[in-house]
């Protein structure tokens, strides 16, 4: 058994005895080894301590008990490997950043680690997956009304960077009058909708007020010649998981990968699935402290049966 193998298995018998007491000596012998050498290579391999990607994976589902189920703080704990609430409620706190008892409250970002996997190359062209920390909620948004401009494209979201950059480059006059009505013009919304095996709708659109989306059915507003420009969308109320990329000069060079990140391997563990709804991405897009710029991914959810 090469190490990438015995890794993986070692991996999978750690998911499964989460709840349990694990033991460093049984976790080894999954890969037919001693503890000090498995520890020695699970670091190398993976970028953290056998420990601590105990610890982290544990956190991480008590983070979306506490978020989404009435569990109790203290089952939750000694479900977790702790024996008093306090203990672990440090704990949780030193991972997420908040309390297990603000955990629940509407809006508070906890954070995941998501599960590593062997990939299935070559043994001499292997490493681990995973170990990828994001920030996450998960909340039911209330209906919304966004106004923009729509153009269908062939393939699939996920290979849309080139498509998407034309997209942009071509519609700067539609862009600049939507950021001149909005409600925030450093806020911009990316709808992805109409899903099919042959491609998708993705629409550029801001939020307005009520009083300006009313009257622009006015020409006196917009000028007849820009009649037709802009639709109303509405997005009904659903449940969506809400992630957010790292602060940076250009988030959307980095958000695709945090899509990914979150569809492939926080996903599979968070009891939910994917749900038949608009798909939102917002960018934060700051003019004077550009390295503050972030994107905030909607996915919706929901719960499995």
């Amino acid at each position: 058994m090469d190490w990438i193998t015995g890794m993986q298995a070692a991996i999978d018998y750690i998911e499964e005895h989460l709840t349990d007491a694990l033991d460093y000596t049984d976790i080894a012998a999954q890969a037919y080894s001693s503890p000090y050498h498995f520890q020695r290579m699970f670091s190398i391999l993976s970028g953290c301590t056998l420990g601590e990607y105990i610890r982290y994976r544990r956190m991480t589902r008590a983070g979306m008990i506490l978020q989404t189920t009435a569990a109790r703080v203290v089952d939750t704990a000694l479900e977790s490997g702790y024996s008093s609430p306090d203990s672990f409620a440090k704990a949780f706190q030193k991972f997420h950043g908040v309390t297990p008892t603000e955990a629940r409250r509407k809006g508070v970002m906890l954070r995941s680690f998501s599960r590593l996997t062997a990939n299935t190359l070559p043994v001499a062209d292997r490493y681990m997956k995973g170990g990828y920390i994001m920030q996450y909620r998960i909340e039911k948004l209330p209906e919304m009304i966004l106004t923009g401009f729509t153009e269908h494209f062939e393939g699939a979201p996920e290979n849309r960077n080139g498509q998407m950059a034309t997209f942009y480059v071509h519609t700067r006059p539609k862009q600049y009058m939507l950021d001149g009505m909005a409600e925030d013009p450093f806020t911009h919304y990316e709808i992805i909708r109409n899903v099919t095996p042959e491609g998708y709708d993705c629409t550029i659109a801001q939020r307005l007020t009520g009083y300006v989306r009313t009257h622009m059915a006015d020409p006196t507003v917009l000028g007849p010649e820009f009649a037709g420009w802009y639709e109303h969308i509405t997005i009904p109320t659903h449940l969506y998981v809400i992630a957010q990329t790292e602060r940076c000069k250009f988030p959307t060079n980095v958000y695709l990968e945090l899509r990914q990140k979150l569809v492939t391997e926080w996903l599979p563990d968070s009891g939910y699935l994917l749900a038949d709804a608009p798909e939102i991405s917002v960018c934060h897009w700051y003019k004077t402290d550009k390295s503050s710029r972030y994107t905030e991914l909607w996915i919706p959810v929901e719960k499995k049966q």
